[in-house]
């Protein structure tokens, strides 16, 4: 585990992965911003191969109402990013901790925005195995 997120590695294919965690952020209230498929991504710009690897850009408006109310630029930070890609073929899920990346900032009331937030997406990163 990461000190800015929580990994791991989960026992069901990529594909399934990426339909589990989206079906399970709804659950919890998140909505999906944006989908960025780094393996597409890089052959195209680059020419590389990469591994499979999606970047979702999971949103809670709740949350992210309540966060920019409190701090205007915070927008800088958001939205929480979730990865999953393959790995010596095994699929990873990594969860971004709102607590660190919003903790850079003195703002006790964003903190605990970020630490609400953080609670729910832990619940999703558990769940999903």
């Amino acid at each position: 585990m990461s000190e800015y997120g929580f990994t791991k590695q989960i026992g069901i294919s990529y594909d399934k992965a990426l339909e589990a965690i989206v079906d399970e952020l709804k659950k919890e209230g998140f909505g999906i911003l944006t989908e960025i498929d780094v393996k597409q991504t890089l052959k195209k710009k680059l020419n590389v191969d990469f591994p499979k690897y999606k970047i979702l850009g999971a949103c809670n408006p709740s949350f992210a109402y309540k966060a920019l109310s409190t701090e205007e630029n915070i927008g800088l930070l958001l939205p929480c990013n979730v990865i999953v890609y393959e790995k010596n073929g095994k699929t990873i899920l990594s969860v971004m901790k709102p607590s660190v990346a919003m903790g850079m900032i003195d703002n006790t009331e964003l903190g605990k925005v970020a630490i609400e937030a953080e609670s729910k997406l832990k619940r999703v990163f558990d769940f999903v195995n």
